[in-house]
């Protein structure tokens, strides 16, 4: 070990900037590959937004941040990684999701095909039939469509796939429902509005609007996926995904500081070279950086405008980012009272709305104002996993969505937790009476336990088409490599985006095993290189 005023104080092949779950899914990969690894976490705790812990009242345990977990349990960039050796195990909810309308109607996903048929066709005649169609169509195309979704770009062998499987016909009309507002595709799927409520509240777990080009595939990829597989949770809670990626990584010899927060990445000659963190230590890298921040944060502060091309700095002014979230969780002493019975076995309840007031809804926050009726999203978590709570109770937990901003003022979230608990109370009458704890987690606490989570924003950046695939998180950087030789953008900024499935980092680590592969990694680079000079000259 070098002195600790030189640099290399530590070294690894790797430095990941961040222990959340993409920094870690990548460290593994290269730690597969026979790279030493070094993880530096700028808390006190790897996972990122992918933890649990007890805040709310003894012997209720609470997901912190996510905590249903479809794409992980699909991902097959996570099933490789075979965590169920280190401790992951499942467990699925009676029913996968419940969506409530104001009249008190339910609209159910079950993991069986016919029971969630049985249900829409109670909102019109043949919608059972038409779930059914709906579901044997994406059974045809789940595999491509899953590996579309969370290999670098551009997808080759998954869009060749696609076509080969539906014929050119088929992928036209494919590609134009991944465009479809949730609004107008539900319209076109079912006569009746429980189908369209399944879609449009799950397009909604993004920050896209029921009206948004995009937002359709959204929906269909959740519903068809809760279908599939389920929405299940790991067995003991969110962190056990955590848990399980940190002791595979560390049988491998990777090691993990905490609270060892990077303010720099340190360049020379156009080349990563290691990070400096800001007590001043210093970290060789000696094949690769990967950087699980988000994009504003790599490119501006830890590696400076300077050192980065004036179009990528402009580009940059124009990076969104995902709503606001405001995330309550609550020890019940029983089970929720819900008016609608059929909501009690439900893993997750759709709360708050029909399709128009989810329009409505999603207008409101797009014109920066807090809805007076909010829609929330609530997790049930001791029925999808009793071990939450105590027998015969509830660790619930509810978030919405707000307007992005950075700085909110208290009386703004205690007001809007007052509104989630009137949303909650109205359909399940008794609610407050069996609140034994409580935990707010608004925009500033969330951004405080977990840096990337800038304002409360989940995802790593807006789900809007403008900035995904090759246009993610800036035009021309579609894929994990950077400007900065041996650098990698592996978090949820990066394509695919969101969602706990670890794509960002495995891509990530995929381009800097592919950068090495040669002496020199020459002809890798020459290749990127010129792909940016196209975009940046």
């Amino acid at each position: 070990m070098m002195s600790s005023g030189s640099l290399g104080a530590e070294q690894a092949d790797a430095v990941v900037v961040g222990a959340g779950h993409n920094g870690l899914v990548a460290a593994n990969l290269l730690a597969d590959a026979g790279w030493d690894v070094l993880v530096l976490e700028a808390t006190g705790a790897p996972g990122g937004a992918v933890r649990s812990a007890e805040v709310t009242a003894p012997g209720y345990l609470s997901d912190l941040y996510s905590s249903f977990y479809p794409l992980g349990y699909a991902s097959k960039v996570l099933r490789g990684l075979d965590l169920t050796r280190y401790g992951l195990a499942w467990r699925h909810a009676p029913d996968v999701l419940a969506h409530l309308f104001p009249d008190g109607r339910a609209a159910l996903l079950n993991r069986d095909p016919d029971v969630t048929a049985t249900s829409l066709e109670e909102f019109a005649p043949g919608d059972g039939e038409r779930w059914l169609t709906a579901y044997a169509e994406w059974q045809h195309v789940a595999g491509p469509m899953l590996d579309l979704i969370t290999t670098p770009f551009p997808p080759v062998r998954p869009g060749l796939d696609v076509l080969r499987r539906l014929r050119t016909g088929g992928a036209l009309r494919l590609a134009r429902r991944m465009v479809l507002p949730v609004r107008r595709l539900g319209e076109e799927m079912f006569a009746g509005a429980g189908g369209p409520a399944l879609l449009a509240g799950s397009a909604l777990h993004t920050d896209l609007s029921t009206e948004d080009a995009g937002s359709g595939v959204y929906g269909w990829l959740l519903v068809m996926l809760g279908q599939q597989v389920g929405w299940p949770v790991p067995t003991g809670g969110a962190q056990k995904i955590t848990d399980a990626l940190v002791a595979r990584l560390t049988e491998r010899g990777g090691r993990i500081r905490h609270d060892a927060r990077v303010d720099r990445v340190l360049v020379a000659r156009g080349r990563a070279m290691g990070v400096r963190t800001i007590d001043g230590g210093l970290y060789r890298a000696r094949r690769a950086v990967l950087a699980d921040v988000p994009a504003p944060a790599l490119y501006l502060d830890l590696v400076g405008a300077a050192a980065l091309p004036p179009r990528l700095v402009a580009d940059l002014t124009h990076f969104r980012w995902d709503g606001s979230t405001l995330k309550v969780d609550w020890a019940l002493s029983g089970p929720v009272p819900w008016s609608n019975r059929r909501l009690a076995t439900a893993g997750t309840v759709h709360l708050g709305a029909d399709l128009g007031g989810l329009t409505g809804y999603a207008a409101t926050l797009a014109r920066g104002e807090l809805p007076p009726d909010p829609f929330l999203l609530v997790g049930q978590m001791s029925v999808a996993d009793p071990g939450h709570s105590p027998p015969g109770t509830e660790s619930l937990w509810a978030y919405t969505h707000l307007p992005f901003r950075r700085h909110w003022r208290t009386e703004e979230v205690v007001g809007h937790v007052e509104r989630m608990e009137a949303v909650l109370e109205s359909a399940a009458p008794g609610f407050r009476s069996l609140v034994v704890g409580r935990h707010v987690a608004g925009p500033a606490d969330l951004e405080e336990a977990n840096p990337s989570l800038v304002g409360g924003a989940l995802g790593g950046g807006t789900a809007a088409p403008y900035q995904q695939l090759f246009l993610r998180p800036v035009p021309g950087l579609g894929r994990a490599d950077t400007p900065v030789d041996r650098l990698y953008l592996a978090s949820a900024s990066a394509h695919p985006g969101g969602g706990v499935h670890g794509a960002p980092g495995a891509n990530a680590a995929r381009a800097a095993l592919a950068r090495d592969r040669t002496l020199t990694g020459g002809v890798y680079r020459r290749a990127v290189d010129t792909a940016h000079r196209a975009v940046y000259r």
